[in-house]
């Protein structure tokens, strides 16, 4: 089959499936509670994704502070938490992680 076909018909498929949320949230009424969850969805699936890639160093899990990745990590929520910047959230965590990483 053809590659360009095949490209063409899944991404019609994710398309539909996805513009099919959007489409049936007019028409439908959520619960209350359910639209409360539905809040803490990027919150988790942040958490989910960052949490992993912090506490493993070297293959190993490791919650030491000899792991730059987490030190940097702390030091960048902390900024967040301080300054509500996501850019000097970013510029402080990664010089502190190349720092730390040079250092350690």
């Amino acid at each position: 089959m053809n590659i360009w076909l095949v490209m063409l018909i899944l991404g019609l498929i994710t398309f539909v499936t996805r513009f099919s949320f959007i489409a049936l949230l007019d028409r439908v009424r959520m619960p209350k509670f359910f639209q409360k969850a539905l809040r803490f969805v990027p919150i988790a699936v942040l958490t989910a994704i960052i949490v992993p890639s912090l506490s493993y160093y070297n293959n190993a899990l490791s919650l030491s502070p000899n792991n730059p990745r987490l030190l940097a990590g702390i030091i960048a929520t902390l900024v967040a938490f301080k300054t509500r910047s996501v850019l000097w959230t970013i510029f402080v965590g990664m010089a502190i992680f190349w720092v730390l990483r040079i250092w350690l």
